[in-house]
């Protein structure tokens, strides 16, 4: 009888390897970055750890024997999710590794812009000594959080260290902890004028692309500051570009954009308002860690006694 396979496309450590494979000793398990070591074994996986792109057109097959995708990153917009619907395979994501160092990054950027140490950074590089006019503090003002998942979550409890009011958006509505008034994404507006720091850590979904334009950044006030670790396309970068170089908002601090790596012809990439970091709010020494022992070998061990994995389990008609 032919074993059951599973291949994951990534390096773990060896303790997370023996203990997979005890969960599953009469698996056939292919472990390695390199696409030598588990290449010939796509067709016949019935569980990837690390969707690469071009997999669908060996697993999507007839009698393909794929069930379950564990996805190595949080965002799934590069995975085709129409096709895993289609199919009946099963995705989960790795939302939640990441709520400590992004929420970690937001504050980085939200310091570093209200205490103006980008300035000083510039400053430094030139041996200039200047004030810089530095004078606002980030205590008791209002944070805007759109997106309170795992990361707005951890967020919002930081922000209550700081005294600060949270405000939360998310789809359902529905309260959570820290977070001192939640609404729904159709209230996004209504709460725009009164955040101090509008924070957008949203997936990108067919609801979420663009949602923040000129109408969204008017709303805002001229001393907030906005902050995005979500995906650039939630933003229309160009209305963003403007209101920076007219001050119609403080400044930003972006982490992402509508195309990566940013464009060195960007405008953003000179202004004096803006911190700029590429794409590594969500970098930690212990990314692997987390995927494998919090979400994956739970999840495992569910499917294991014919349980769907029900840890970070995507919503297709959602889109996380």
């Amino acid at each position: 009888m032919k074993k059951r396979t599973m291949i994951i496309t990534q390096e773990i450590e060896q303790a997370h390897s023996t203990k997979i494979k005890e969960i599953l000793p009469d698996w056939d398990v292919f472990i390695g970055k390199e696409r030598s070591v588990w290449g010939k074994h796509v067709k016949d996986a019935e569980i990837i750890v690390g969707w690469k792109k071009g997999m669908e057109e060996e697993c999507f097959q007839e009698n393909s024997s794929l069930r379950w995708v564990q996805s190595w990153s949080a965002g799934i917009n590069s995975v085709p999710l129409l096709q895993f619907e289609e199919n009946h395979v099963q995705l989960t994501s790795a939302n939640g590794v990441h709520a400590y160092p992004i929420s970690e990054t937001i504050f980085a950027l939200m310091l570093g812009l209200t205490r103006k140490i980008h300035t000083y950074v510039r400053n430094q590089e030139e041996k200039k000594w200047h004030h810089s006019d530095v004078r606002l503090e980030i205590h008791e003002k209002t944070i805007g959080i759109i997106g309170v998942g795992a990361i707005g979550r951890e967020t919002a409890k930081i922000a209550k260290a700081f005294g600060m009011k949270v405000l939360g958006v998310r789809r359902s509505g529905m309260t959570e902890d820290y977070v001192d008034e939640m609404y729904t994404t159709e209230e996004l507006e209504t709460i725009l004028p009164r955040c101090d720091y509008v924070v957008v850590t949203l997936p990108l979904t067919k609801d979420t692309r663009g949602l923040f334009g000129q109408k969204q950044f008017s709303l805002m006030k001229p001393s907030s500051y906005f902050i995005n670790i979500g995906r650039g396309e939630t933003v229309d970068e160009d209305d963003l570009i403007q209101v920076l170089e007219e001050k119609q908002i403080a400044g930003a601090g972006l982490d992402v954009f509508t195309k990566e790596p940013l464009s060195e012809e960007s405008p953003l990439w000179k202004m004096e308002n803006v911190i700029i970091t590429p794409h590594t709010s969500g970098s930690t020494e212990h990314y692997n860690k987390r995927v494998i022992e919090d979400i994956f070998i739970p999840n495992l061990k569910n499917y294991k006694e014919g349980n769907t994995p029900s840890i970070n389990l995507v919503d297709f008609a959602k889109g996380y």
